[in-house]
């Protein structure tokens, strides 16, 4: 087998790279068996496919997007810094994964799910599951910034789908033109579509939060 005690991490991260480098489709489990340096029995003895392999690995990456989002949206920061947070979070990420990989790859997810949504319920579910979880820290962020009169009383659900719609359509942008400065204009975008209705004052709007 080979390195058994870390053959199962090694094929999740194996088709992490290969989906977001290239395709699911193009990727094939016996790619996925040669750069996880994993004989294809194993794969076989972790894994029944290489769709429940993709979701696994779509589950372990998104606990440790997650677990940063938490830092990122705790309730004691200002809402719209939040949404600035993440934004600049985003770019230090995908930065430090073009120095890795030589180019610009914008979000996997999106990618996977235009690519799967039709063909894929299973892995399609999983991608829509991440996503709306998602949605609720913008969704949470939002409704904070309306109780403190940051932005208008705008239906919060979907303003939270059109920041989502546009911080991954500039990611996408940036994966085709291998370019970091579309998610560079991410963070001043949010507020574009947000229209503040008056200027962020952090540890002011954070302290009313909290009463």
């Amino acid at each position: 087998m080979g390195r058994t005690s870390d053959a199962k991490e090694r094929l999740l991260t194996a088709i992490s790279d290969l989906i977001w480098l290239g395709s699911y489709g193009r990727t094939s489990v016996d790619q996925i068996c040669e750069r996880a340096e994993v004989k294809k029995g194993s794969f076989y003895h972790f894994f029944a496919s290489k769709t429940d392999l993709a979701i696994a690995a779509i589950d372990q990456a998104s606990q440790g997007i997650f677990a940063e989002f938490d830092h990122i949206y705790a309730p004691t920061v200002d809402p719209l810094e939040r949404l600035r947070n993440e934004a600049k979070w985003g770019y230090e990420h995908q930065k430090n994964v073009a120095k890795q990989y030589g180019r610009v790859l914008g979000c996997p997810l999106f990618a996977l799910g235009a690519e799967v949504g039709t063909s894929e319920e299973a892995l399609t579910n999983k991608v829509k599951e991440i996503l709306n979880r998602h949605l609720q820290y913008y969704e949470s962020a939002l409704r904070d910034a309306q109780r403190l009169h940051l932005i208008d009383d705008r239906p919060v659900e979907p303003m939270a789908r059109r920041l989502m719609a546009y911080a991954e359509g500039m990611l996408t942008q940036a994966r085709i033109y291998n370019d970091l400065s579309y998610i560079a204009e991410i963070e001043d975008g949010f507020m574009d579509m947000l229209r503040p209705i008056q200027p962020i004052h952090t540890n002011q709007n954070a302290d009313l939060l909290t009463k």
